[in-house]
């Protein structure tokens, strides 16, 4: 059965790069980088205001749509960061919307 793109092409229309990382470290004790790639994406950010006893702090946070998967080698998106817009962001979580069938049929990942 063929199932609709809840994310379609034609909606990515923002340049992203993203870094997906390991969860450990190398022996140098630098992050290991699984994926590094140019896509585009479909791209909505939020901003809120927490308060902190000293002063208002500015909380920037989004999420980036893509269609499809855009890491079929690994089973979860734990980690990592994206320059998005001119700003760097680091990887929340990451979801991969699964159809009834098993495959993907997009990828979000939230980036604060």
């Amino acid at each position: 059965m063929r199932y609709p793109k809840l994310v379609r092409e034609k909606d990515c229309n923002t340049p992203i790069l993203v870094s997906i990382m390991d969860e450990g470290l190398s022996e140098d004790g630098a992050p290991i980088v699984l994926l590094e790639k140019k896509m585009m994406c479909n791209y909505q950010d939020t901003a809120k205001t927490i308060l902190t006893a000293d002063k208002k702090l500015v909380q920037i946070s989004g999420s980036a749509l893509f269609t499809g998967d855009i890491a079929p080698d690994l089973a979860v998106i734990s980690g990592g960061t994206v320059t998005v817009l001119g700003a760097n962001r680091r990887i929340l979580q990451g979801q991969k919307a699964r159809n009834p069938d098993g495959s993907v049929n997009y990828t979000r990942l939230d980036v604060i």
